[in-house]
């Protein structure tokens, strides 16, 4: 276990709760990217090949593709108007709604992360994946010609947040697959 990833990716978490919560399309932004694109992949690697990992605990789950699903489903889900409302109401919803984006994350990242040298491509596919739709999401969000969230804090708020996705989200996982990509060539050099 890689003590101080984990306790950061611990630590982080509460930080993109805190984040949500001020409220508007900008906070909670700024609390799912820390959730899915920051906290989780340090977690992650924090719990790699440890007893906790989701990737040793969930084996038929935590793969790449259906990881990417499930956190793709995760995300684009909890956008939804009537979605955002609950969450935005704060309480209950908005902690089920970041365990969730942790949850879904941790998934994805594990599951990357735990990717032997003969499947390493489906996690580069996985990532380079999320981050396109991360990126389109960030994109509809920010470039909408009207609100989208009726109990947003207005159009600036909604199009920052979209930035906010766009940046953190699309840049992590590209980051993300791009690193992997290049272990799979490295690799790939040392078998030839």
């Amino acid at each position: 276990m890689k003590r101080p990833a984990l306790l950061a990716g611990l630590a982080l978490f509460p930080a993109g709760w805190a984040a949500a919560a001020m409220g508007g399309m900008t906070g909670h932004m700024a609390g799912h990217m820390l959730a899915v694109a920051v906290a989780a992949p340090l977690v992650a690697w924090g719990l790699e090949g440890g007893a906790l990992d989701p990737a040793r605990r969930l084996p038929r789950l935590a793969r790449p593709m259906p990881a990417m699903l499930v956190e793709l489903a995760v995300v684009w889900g909890w956008h939804l108007p009537a979605a955002r409302a609950l969450a935005d109401a704060g309480g209950a919803w908005l902690v089920v709604e970041q365990a969730m984006f942790l949850a879904a994350g941790l998934l994805l990242w594990s599951s990357v992360l735990a990717t032997g040298p003969d499947r390493r491509a489906s996690g580069v596919g996985a990532l380079l994946l999320t981050s396109m739709h991360m990126t389109l999401l960030g994109a509809l969000i920010g470039l909408a010609p009207r609100p989208l969230y009726a109990h947003g804090h207005g159009m600036e708020d909604q199009q920052l947040g979209g930035v906010v996705m766009l940046m953190v989200g699309a840049a992590s996982y590209l980051i993300g697959g791009l690193a992997m990509l290049a272990t799979l060539l490295r690799d790939g050099e040392a078998r030839a």
